[in-house]
């Protein structure tokens, strides 16, 4: 190789490097623009998470605001028309509205509660609610069996229950009288009682068990 084709790759060498250089310099700086652009890109999706999550939140608070407007609603329909129900075509002569006891840290909350003097020595529990679900049975009755604990003054009692409700599917109406548990439709702005031919309702609590196991041992005295 001669002098002049050494210089020659010498200098093509070095032109070589410096265009390198050049694409290496060209590339890094794609890269941090394309990394700024990504971490710009990520403020704003992080922004409008927040947004969203906000606007979530204030839904849902408005949800909730609305469920328990209506749920007052609901209630304030219900207690007129209960309250007639109770006392005269069950003869009640007490009823209250929101009947609330605690006793152990726990608490329990009757939306309307009803009894007599003691001539018949009945209690009447009503669980009002704006749309009727299998849950909303399970509930009727776990107060009706917490009752007597709650209420210890009432624990003699036959207990009876009332569910009163504004929408009631139709699959849930039969299964709500099979266990035995008044139900009452909204109908003209008013609750009215539902008592088809053939429907008796149960009488619950410790009162009725005794009462039950008396009428067994008579009959089996005769």
């Amino acid at each position: 190789m001669t002098d002049q084709e050494l210089k020659d790759l010498i200098a093509e060498l070095s032109s070589s490097t410096a265009e390198l250089s050049s694409s290496t310099a060209e590339l890094r700086e794609s890269q941090r623009e394309a990394y700024a652009e990504l971490r710009k890109s990520q403020r704003e999706t992080d922004k409008q998470i927040e947004e969203s999550a906000r606007q979530i939140k204030q839904v849902n608070k408005q949800l909730g605001e609305l469920g328990n407007k209506f749920g007052s609603f609901t209630e304030g329909m219900a207690f007129p028309s209960m309250e007639k129900i109770l006392r005269n075509h069950f003869k009640m002569d007490v009823v209250a509205l929101r009947a609330k006891s605690r006793q152990n840290g726990h608490s329990i909350e009757i939306d309307v509660m009803a009894y007599d003097n003691g001539s018949r020595n009945e209690v009447y529990l009503v669980e009002v609610k704006s749309h009727l679900t299998r849950e909303s049975v399970d509930q009727m009755l776990r107060t009706i069996e917490q009752f007597p604990k709650f209420f210890g003054a009432h624990r003699d009692r036959k207990i009876y229950g009332i569910i009163a409700a504004v929408d009631i599917p139709d699959n849930l109406r039969g299964e709500v009288m099979n266990k035995g548990l008044y139900l009452a439709r909204i109908h003209d702005g008013t609750f009215e009682l539902l008592t088809p031919r053939g429907f008796k309702p149960e009488a619950f609590g410790p009162a009725a068990k005794q009462n039950g196991a008396m009428k067994k041992k008579q009959s089996r005295k005769k």
